[in-house]
């Protein structure tokens, strides 16, 4: 057979999933109509969503498997996600990357959405769970990142749990906020946070010094 008998073979059609296809849109409306009924103070349910967004309930639905998703979607706006160098020195970086001069929360993220987030969290485990597998455990990319450095390098202590590592890391800023209920615009809480991060480090370090 030569070449100019080959006939082209026809290209299959897009296969198209169940149901009705995304209106473009929908899910900043959606997320928009949550962000506004937070920042109101107002509880969120679906049927207030709809009425605000002019969205179906389906359509959410689509969207977000339950209440708690879209809750959790919507405390999120704003927030902005950060990269800590590999290159240096690491607990400087580490430092640098965790100051709130930094990398704030996000420049359209509010102190009082982040408190409302921490009081919606402790009152409803089931939106403290979505916003961190939704969330919280892909942005805990950066810290991770910077530990397995410090390990590689040979810094670090090869046995280290980088999670609870994180975990411990991450604690002492939330301390300030929760507990003594600062502003970690504050330079008293900043150091105190600063000291503790360097605490923490040299308990991680291969070898003292």
């Amino acid at each position: 057979m030569t070449a100019s008998a080959t006939l082209p073979v026809p290209a299959a059609p897009p296969v198209r999933r169940p149901g009705r296809p995304r209106a473009a849109g929908h899910d900043e409306r959606i997320l928009t109509a949550a962000v506004a009924l937070l920042d109101r103070g107002e509880d969120i349910t679906v049927s207030r969503v709809v009425e605000v967004s002019g969205v179906s309930r389906a359509a959410i639905y689509r969207r977000w498997p339950s209440l708690p998703d879209l809750v959790a979607a919507a405390l999120d706006q704003g927030r902005e996600p950060y990269e800590i160098s590999t290159e240096g020195d690491l607990l400087e970086n580490l430092l640098a990357a965790l100051s709130p001069t930094a990398h704030p929360a996000g420049r359209d993220y509010p102190e009082r959405r982040f408190r409302l987030r921490l009081r919606l969290a402790m009152s409803d485990r089931r939106i403290a769970q979505a916003y961190w597998r939704s969330h919280v455990a892909r942005r805990r990319s950066a810290l991770v990142a910077v530990l397995r450095a410090g390990i590689d390098r040979g810094e670090l202590r090869d046995d280290l749990d980088v999670e609870s590592s994180i975990d411990l890391v991450n604690g002492v800023f939330y301390y300030q906020y929760v507990v003594r209920g600062v502003s970690l615009t504050d330079p008293d809480a900043i150091e105190r946070c600063r000291e503790a991060v360097r605490t923490a480090w040299r308990g991680m370090l291969a070898e003292p010094r």
